[in-house]
């Protein structure tokens, strides 16, 4: 279960940062190269698709899966792999989950009550394309850094995990 759990988690919290860098590296450049009407229509149109049982279920679904892999740890008594997802647990949800609730959805709500065509909207274009983008980094590095911690955790999972469980009384 706990191996289970570990890569699970794992891959989550890479796809999650997979998509936050597909979004840093090429998305939010290519609608920011487009006439600013539509790259504010295509960015409203993206995150209102965004809203999916799917996506929403590997976002938000990883904390706890996270969290609920360090207690698995914990009570297996793998003291090095408990640490590292409950610090992977830390980065995921506060870098990718709170990140998100606190700065890239109140300016996805700006944009949505924005008519594109207005000049109100093209004068906030540029601001929200830099600000958004900023704090997507830090999704994408912090959803990346929880994987990688938690692959690390699967290693101490399996190494070190084995040689501190007490044998039989």
């Amino acid at each position: 279960m706990l191996t289970a759990s570990i890569i699970t988690s794992t891959l989550l919290a890479a796809l999650v940062g997979g998509v936050f860098f597909a979004f840093s590296a090429f998305v939010m450049r290519a609608l920011d190269e487009r006439p600013a009407a539509q790259g504010i229509a295509a960015m409203q149109r993206i995150n209102l698709a965004v809203i999916t049982p799917l996506f929403l279920g590997a976002f938000l679904g990883t904390a706890p899966l996270l969290g609920a892999a360090a207690w698995i740890a914990r009570a297996a008594g793998c003291s090095d792999a408990f640490a590292l997802l409950g610090f992977s647990f830390v980065v995921y949800a506060v870098g990718s989950v709170v990140v998100t609730m606190l700065f890239n959805v109140p300016r996805n709500g700006r944009l949505a009550a924005l008519d594109p065509d207005s000049p109100e909207a093209a004068a906030y274009w540029p601001a929200y394309v830099r600000e958004w983008l900023l704090w997507n980094h830090v999704r994408c590095i912090a959803s990346v850094a929880a994987a990688a911690l938690a692959a690390f955790a699967l290693a101490a999972s399996g190494v070190k995990c084995s040689a501190i469980r007490p044998g039989p009384i």
